[in-house]
């Protein structure tokens, strides 16, 4: 074979893109119902963004960046997430001034050099969630239920489990952060060799690990919900009273820190036993500062990312459908240039049609059709246009029977119309 894909990166085959179709359509479904609007943001920002954003210690602006420089000697990086670029779009665009609170989603591919694994690529799709501008703990409940409602509406409901926590916020974190550094200090020798390196720059960080040497020291690490200061305690136990509120099912993870630097008081994942190591689904938290440190007004904020490939690796695949659902036979000249104007008045009524061009015997144009999964086909030959009528066959059972050609049209929308009716939902196949 001649030139590959990059490592890391794969296609997304027409086998597979209904699973991701269900996943999208039901994002905006989803999200829209809650007030959310889809914002669309560029591939790559400038690379301080990022630094700034994310924060310039953690492994995603150490280690994982595309950064390259632009002809004009910027330096430029393809998006790695995108909470720092829907920031910089609220800032920019002036969307702080909307009404409180300002609630945009995106959805779309992020780009990090890490390790190909099972769902985790380098070029990888997120949907992203921002609430802005809010900082009442009712909203951080209504986010994480319509988390769970996306999941839901794919039935996923029973399969992914949200895990809640409280990291505390500048009044109460300090006393945390060194109560664990001497923790961890004292067991340096029984960490890993990355979580050694974190200690001194950012011992939370640690409390993410996954590598199964560190997990005895960090099951006796002091608990952050220990150390809460009134308000923080105040806000979370809010929370956890909406929650139960909304009827969400959930647990509180003492250990739940996330990934990035400017989270506060919330934090969340949404994780599943079915995929093996790779079992987080969504994440996220809550933020004070950020937007200010990005050049914007002191407003909070909340958000999670969704990673698509798990969703659709946890969704599996669905049926494969028919490219078209009917085929139109045509059986010499006169019959194709029927068929090549039935088939406009089909697709403006909104039927998926495929239009064989009469070059191929019928035995071979029905074998065809039955290769690709289409449920009809209509013939139109010298003896049909005579008859004024077609034959239409239901590959299926193998019936057919002639229509008239002027009920052609009436009769495959109606078809189409049952089909569509009688089709389970993606997330009941799934």
């Amino acid at each position: 074979m001649g030139v590959r894909a990059v490592r890391g990166v794969r296609d997304i085959l027409p086998t597979e893109t209904p699973t991701w179709q269900a996943i999208e359509a039901a994002t905006r479904r989803v999200f829209e119902s809650y007030g959310y609007r889809e914002l669309r943001i560029p591939l790559f920002e400038r690379t301080e963004l990022f630094a700034r954003g994310i924060g310039e210690t953690t492994d995603i602006v150490e280690k994982e960046m595309y950064t390259f420089q632009d002809r004009s000697g910027d330096s430029i990086t393809l998006r790695p997430e995108a909470t720092a670029s829907v920031l910089r779009a609220y800032i920019e665009h002036g969307l702080f001034t909307q009404p409180k609170p300002v609630r945009l989603y995106t959805v779309g591919p992020m780009f990090r050099y890490e390790r190909p694994q099972a769902g985790r690529y380098r070029q990888f799709h997120q949907i992203n969630v921002e609430a802005l501008g809010e900082a009442a703990s009712a909203l951080d409940a209504e986010v994480l239920g319509m988390l769970m409602a996306f999941f839901g509406a794919l039935g996923l409901g029973e399969r992914a489990v949200l895990h809640v926590n409280s990291i505390g916020d500048a009044a109460c974190r300090p006393a945390f952060r060194t109560a664990l550094a001497e923790h961890l200090g004292a067991n340096l020798g029984r960490l890993c060799e990355e979580c050694r390196g974190r200690v001194g720059r950012n011992p939370l960080r640690v409390l993410d690990c996954k590598k199964p040497e560190c997990q005895p020291v960090l099951e006796k690490a002091p608990s952050i919900l220990d150390a809460l200061c009134g308000a923080c305690r105040e806000h979370f136990e809010r929370v956890r009273r909406y929650l139960d509120a909304l009827g969400l099912r959930y647990e509180v993870t003492p250990r739940l820190v996330r990934g990035l630097d400017y989270y506060v008081r919330t934090t969340f994942e949404v994780l599943t036993g079915d995929l093996g190591a790779q079992n987080a689904l969504a994440g996220g938290g809550r933020y004070y500062g950020l937007i200010e440190l990005l050049g914007g007004p002191p407003d909070p904020g909340i958000g999670f990312a969704i990673g698509m490939e798990r969703v659709a690796l946890l969704l599996g695949a669905g049926p494969d459908p028919a490219a078209a659902f009917v085929q139109l036979i045509p059986l010499g000249e006169p019959g194709l240039v029927r068929c090549l104007r039935l088939a406009q008045v089909l697709r403006a009524a909104g039927l998926p049609v495929e239009v064989a061009y009469g070059a191929r015997r019928l035995r071979t144009e029905l074998e065809r059709a039955h290769r690709l999964g289409v449920p009809h086909v209509l013939i139109v030959g010298d003896d049909e246009l005579r008859a004024g009528a077609a034959t239409l066959r239901d590959m299926a059972s193998g019936a057919q029977d002639a229509v008239p050609l002027d009920a052609v049209a009436p009769r495959l929308e109606g078809l189409y119309a049952a089909r569509a009716d009688g089709a389970a939902p993606r997330a009941a196949r799934a």
